[in-house]
C-alpha cells in the first residue's frame, strides 16, 4: 500500500519539472555516455576485426615456425589440408644506397613472399601495377616495393636501386597498401617487399640467422577450424609451432584493443564516480528544498517507508532518465564520428550499434547512481517531522541505519566485481578503485581541514576586507567547500595521475634509458664473423663497451614434464617464442640470485640458468625441468641456478642460459651491443656494414622514437577519457556555483547597504573560488602524484619522477574552472539590488 501512495506522490512532485536536477542528469549522462562510447567504439573494432580476419590474416589460417622452414611433414600435412599455399619470411635487415661515394642505411622489416601471395586481398601499389610484375623486376635485377617513409629517408624514388646484404633490387613501387600488414604486428623498420627466390644470394638467410616463416593457408568453405587447430598443434607440438586463424586474424591488434578499451573504461568509471559526488550533493539540496512537503507528509501520518520510497521512486526514475540518456548518446555519437575514427585506424571496424558495451554501462550507471543516493535517502527517513520544520537534514543522524549500509557495501562490491569481470584485468580494477579511494578520502579530510584552517584565518584577514568575506565564506556551510574539492578534485586527480603515468613511461622510454643504453644492437653476426666483428671495435677509443652472444630462440613447451600453457598460460616467456644463449663461463656481469653456474668444463646434460624474477612468477625451483623447443627439436634442461636480468639497461638480456654442450651444435648467429660515443656511430656502422652485409644494425634511439610514437597515440586516447572525467567534475562544480548564487545575492546585498563596493565583492568572490580551486588542485596533485607513483612502481615496474609541468597545469587548472564558474554566477548576485533581496528575505 505504501509503495502505491508513494508512487502517487512521487509522480505528483515530479510535475514541477527537473529544477534542481539538470546537473544530476547531466553528469549521470556525460559519466554513462562515455563508458558506453569506449564499449561501442571497442565492440566495433572487434567486429571489424572478426569479420575482415580472415583478409587481415591473409588466409584461412597461418602456421608460423621460428628461425626455419616447414618441415617436410608439415608441408605434406598443410598440402592434403589446404587448397592454396604462400610461403612467407619475414625478418629485419639493412636496406643500403650507395650514390656519389656517400652511403645510406636505413632499417627495414622485409617481407619474402612467393607467387601466391596474397591469397586475399591485394597490394596496392603507386604507380599502380600487379605485385608479381613489381617483384619481377627489370634489367637482370630483382624487384622490390618499400613503405612510403623509407623511400623519403633513403631519398629513392621508382627505378633506384638499393641493396639487402649482397643482392642488388631495382625499386619498381611505392607500397601504398600491404593487406596483411595489421597482423604483423608492431615494427622496427618500414615494410619492403620482395621475391623469396631473390634472396637466395643474399646472404640474409643463413643458418642461424633471425627469420620467421608464415605459411598462410586458403580452407575449404566447410572447414572445421577448431577441429584443424587442435590437429595441428597436436600433431606438431613440439616442433615450435604457432597456429592462428581467421577467427583471430590479428591477435595482437585484438588484445591491445581490448586492453586499451578495459583501462579507458575503468577511466570512464572514474568519471563517473566523479558525477556521483555531483549526484549525491543534488540530492541533498533537492530534499533540502523539500522540507516543508516532508514534514506536512509525516504530520498527516505518511511512515518513514512511503516518504523514502516517494524520494527513491523520484530519484530512481530520473536516474534511468539520465542512463537513457546517456546510453543513446555514447551509442550514437561513435556512429556519427565513425568516418573520422576509421580515417585513424589502420585497422578495420564496423560500426553499429551492440547491446552488450550499452548493457556493460547501463550497470555501470545503476550502480553508482544507488551507491551515491542511497545515503542522503536514507538519512532523510531517520529525520522527525518536528526537526524537518527547523532544518532540512540537519537533525539527522550521521550514518544511515545498518541494512543501508550494507546495501550500499553490497552495490559496491558489485560494481567492483562488474568491472573487474568485464574489463578482465581485477588487479587493475583493483588498483583503480583503491585509488578513487584513496583520493576521496584525502579530498574530503582535505574540504575539512580547508574550512576550519579558514575559520582560524581571522588575523591575516585584518585589513583586507575582501580577504575577510572569503574566508568567512568558506568556512560556513552555504559556500558548498566539500562539493568543490570532492568534484574538482577527483576530477583533476584522474588527470594528474594519468599526466604523471604518461610521463614516467615517456621517461622510462625515451628519458632515462638513453643514458645507459648501448648505441647499437647488431644482430645475424655469423659464427665465422664474430670474432673479425670484436676486433674492429675493440681497436676503436670511441667505444666504450662491446657485449656479444650467441643468439637464439625457442618456445617453452613444458614445465616439469607438463604443457607449459596448463602451468603458467598466459605468462609472457611461455606465450611464443623467447631469445636464449649459452655460455661456459658465468658472464663478469651477472649475478645469481640462487643456486651455482656449471664448471666452465661441463658436458653433461643440459642445465639452464633462468631470470629470477621471471621464475618467481611461473612457481619456478631449483631442479625443475624446463623443455624448450629449438629449430624443431625438443631440449630439456634442468635449473641449476637463478640470476638477475635487468632488462630496463637496454643491454643484453636473456630469460635462459644454458649450458654450452646443450646448444653449440645448433645452428645460431650473435647478437652484440655497442656503447660508443655518438659521433663515432655513424663510422663503425658503415665499417661494419661493408665488411659484414649480412648484418643488421638497429639504432637505440630510432627504436626509442618509434616506440614512443606508438606511446603518443596511446596518451591521447587516455587523456580523452581523463578529459571526460574533467569536464565532469567540472559540470559538478557548475552546479556547486549555482547552489550557492541565493547565498552570494544575499550577502552582496548586505554588503552594499553596508557600503561596499561591486569591485570589491567581486574580488571577495574571485578570491574565494581561487582559493577553492588550489586548494583542489593542491589535495589532487598530491593523489595524482601518489596513484602516478602506485601505478608506474606496482603495474609498469618503470622508475618514477615528478613531471612538473604537468603538475603545475594541474593546480593552475583547479584554479581558472573553479574561478570561470565563481565568477559566471556572481553577476546575477552583483546585479541585484539590496532592498528587493532584503525585502524578500523578512
Amino acid at each position: 500500500m505504501s509503495l502505491r501512495l508513494a508512487a502517487r506522490f512521487a509522480r505528483r512532485e515530479l510535475r514541477g519539472g527537473l529544477q534542481g536536477f539538470r546537473i544530476f542528469l547531466a553528469c549521470l549522462t556525460l559519466g554513462v555516455a562515455a563508458i558506453a562510447a569506449i564499449g561501442t567504439i571497442r565492440a566495433s573494432i572487434e567486429a571489424g576485426l572478426t569479420r575482415e580476419g580472415a583478409a587481415l590474416l591473409g588466409g584461412d589460417a597461418q602456421m608460423r615456425f621460428t628461425y626455419r622452414f616447414a618441415s617436410e611433414d608439415e608441408r605434406l600435412w598443410m598440402r592434403d589440408t589446404a587448397t592454396e599455399i604462400s610461403e612467407i619470411v619475414d625478418f629485419r635487415s639493412m636496406a643500403v644506397v650507395s650514390r656519389d661515394g656517400e652511403t645510406e642505411r636505413g632499417l627495414t622489416q622485409v617481407k619474402a613472399v612467393d607467387d601466391a601471395y596474397p591469397l586475399i586481398g591485394t597490394a596496392r601499389l603507386a604507380p599502380d601495377m600487379p605485385l608479381d610484375q613489381a617483384l619481377a623486376g627489370r634489367d637482370g635485377l630483382p624487384g622490390a616495393v618499400m613503405d612510403r617513409v623509407l623511400m623519403d629517408r633513403l631519398g629513392l624514388v621508382a627505378d633506384d636501386t638499393f641493396r639487402l646484404g649482397t643482392q642488388d633490387f631495382v625499386l619498381m613501387a611505392t607500397l601504398v597498401h600491404e593487406p596483411d600488414g595489421a597482423s604483423e604486428g608492431f615494427g622496427l623498420g618500414p615494410r619492403t617487399l620482395v621475391a623469396t627466390g631473390a634472396l637466395a644470394e643474399s646472404g640474409l638467410l643463413a643458418p642461424g640467422s633471425l627469420f620467421s616463416t608464415k605459411y598462410r593457408l586458403a580452407l575449404p568453405p566447410d572447414s572445421d577450424l577448431d577441429r584443424l587447430a587442435t590437429e595441428a598443434r597436436a600433431r606438431f607440438e613440439n616442433s615450435g609451432l604457432r597456429w592462428s586463424d581467421a577467427r583471430n586474424g590479428a591477435p595482437g591488434v585484438a588484445e591491445f584493443v581490448n586492453r586499451l578499451g578495459s583501462f579507458l573504461v575503468l577511466v570512464g568509471l572514474s568519471g563517473l564516480a566523479v558525477g556521483g559526488v555531483g549526484v549525491s550533493a543534488a540530492v541533498r539540496a533537492y530534499l533540502a528544498s523539500k522540507t516543508s512537503v516532508i514534514a506536512t507528509l509525516r504530520t498527516l501520518g505518511a511512515d518513514r517507508a512511503t516518504i523514502f520510497q516517494t524520494y527513491f521512486l523520484q530519484v530512481g526514475l530520473l536516474s534511468l532518465v539520465g542512463i537513457i540518456f546517456g546510453l543513446s548518446l555514447g551509442a550514437l555519437v561513435p556512429i556519427l564520428v565513425a568516418p573520422l575514427i576509421e580515417a585513424q585506424l589502420p585497422i578495420p571496424a564496423a560500426f553499429a550499434i551492440y547491446p552488450a558495451p550499452l548493457a556493460e554501462a547501463g550497470l555501470y550507471g545503476l550502480l553508482t547512481a544507488l551507491i551515491f543516493t542511497l545515503w542522503p535517502l536514507a538519512r532523510t527517513e531517520e529525520v522527525r517531522a518536528a526537526t524537518l520544520f527547523r532544518d532540512a537534514l540537519g537533525g539527522a543522524r550521521l550514518l544511515p541505519p545498518v541494512r543501508y549500509l550494507v546495501a550500499l557495501c553490497v552495490g559496491l562490491a558489485t560494481l567492483i566485481g562488474l568491472a573487474a569481470w568485464f574489463s578482465g584485468t581485477a588487479r587493475l580494477t583493483l588498483w583503480t578503485t583503491g585509488g578513487l579511494a584513496f583520493a576521496l578520502a584525502l579530498l574530503a579530510i582535505s574540504a575539512i581541514l580547508i574550512r576550519a584552517l579558514a575559520r582560524r584565518s581571522g588575523t591575516i584577514a585584518r585589513g583586507r576586507p575582501a580577504l575577510r568575506w572569503a574566508l568567512t565564506a568558506i568556512s560556513g556551510p552555504g559556500e558548498g567547500a566539500t562539493s568543490v574539492v570532492l568534484s574538482l578534485g577527483l576530477g583533476l586527480s584522474v588527470l594528474a595521475a594519468v599526466g604523471q603515468i604518461d610521463g614516467n613511461l615517456r621517461n622510462a622510454i625515451s628519458g632515462n634509458l638513453p643514458d645507459i643504453a648501448p648505441s647499437y644492437f647488431f644482430v645475424d653476426i655469423q659464427q665465422d664473423q664474430i670474432d673479425g666483428f670484436t676486433e674492429r671495435l675493440a681497436t676503436d677509443p670511441a667505444v666504450s663497451r662491446v657485449e656479444t652472444a650467441p643468439m637464439l630462440r625457442g618456445v617453452v613447451t613444458r614445465i616439469n614434464g607438463r604443457p607449459a600453457q596448463e602451468v603458467a598460460g598466459g605468462h609472457w616467456v611461455v606465450e611464443g617464442d623467447r631469445g636464449l644463449t649459452y655460455a661456459a663461463e658465468m658472464p663478469e656481469t651477472t649475478r645469481l640470485i640462487a643456486g651455482e653456474w656449471w664448471p666452465p668444463d661441463y658436458d653433461g646434460p643440459p642445465l639452464i640458468s633462468f631470470a629470477a624474477e621471471e621464475a618467481a612468477e611461473l612457481g619456478l625451483n631449483l631442479g625443475d625441468t624446463l623443455t624448450v623447443n629449438i629449430l624443431g627439436r625438443d631440449i630439456t634442461a634442468t635449473i641449476t641456478s637463478f640470476r638477475e636480468v635487468d632488462f630496463s639497461t637496454g643491454g643484453l638480456g636473456f630469460v635462459m642460459s644454458m649450458s654450452p654442450s646443450a646448444l653449440a651444435g645448433a645452428p645460431h648467429s650473435f647478437i652484440a651491443t655497442v656503447y660508443a660515443e655518438e659521433d663515432a656511430e655513424t663510422q663503425i656502422l658503415r665499417d661494419l656494414a661493408n665488411a659484414y652485409p649480412n648484418i643488421t644494425a638497429i639504432r637505440v634511439r630510432d627504436a626509442i622514437d618509434r616506440a614512443s610514437e606508438v606511446l603518443a597515440g596511446l596518451a591521447a586516447a587516455t587523456s580523452y577519457g581523463a578529459a571526460a572525467t574533467l569536464l565532469t567534475g567540472f559540470l559538478v562544480l557548475i552546479g556547486a556555483a549555482a547552489a550557492g548564487e541565493q547565498a552570494r545575492t544575499y550577502e552582496a546585498a548586505v554588503l552594499k547597504t553596508l557600503g561596499a563596493a561591486r569591485t570589491r565583492i567581486l574580488a571577495s568572490f574571485a578570491l574565494r573560488a581561487a582559493m577553492l580551486g588550489a586548494a583542489a588542485g593542491a589535495v589532487a596533485l598530491a593523489a595524482g602524484i601518489a596513484g602516478g607513483w602506485a601505478v608506474s612502481h606496482f603495474i609498469m615496474d618503470t622508475g618514477f619522477s615528478v613531471i612538473w609541468p604537468s603538475a603545475l597545469g594541474i593546480v593552475g587548472g583547479g584554479i581558472l574552472a573553479t574561478l570561470l564558474a565563481g565568477l559566471g554566477f556572481a553577476w546575477r548576485p552583483l546585479a541585484t539590488r539590496p532592498a528587493q533581496v532584503l525585502r524578500g528575505r523578512e
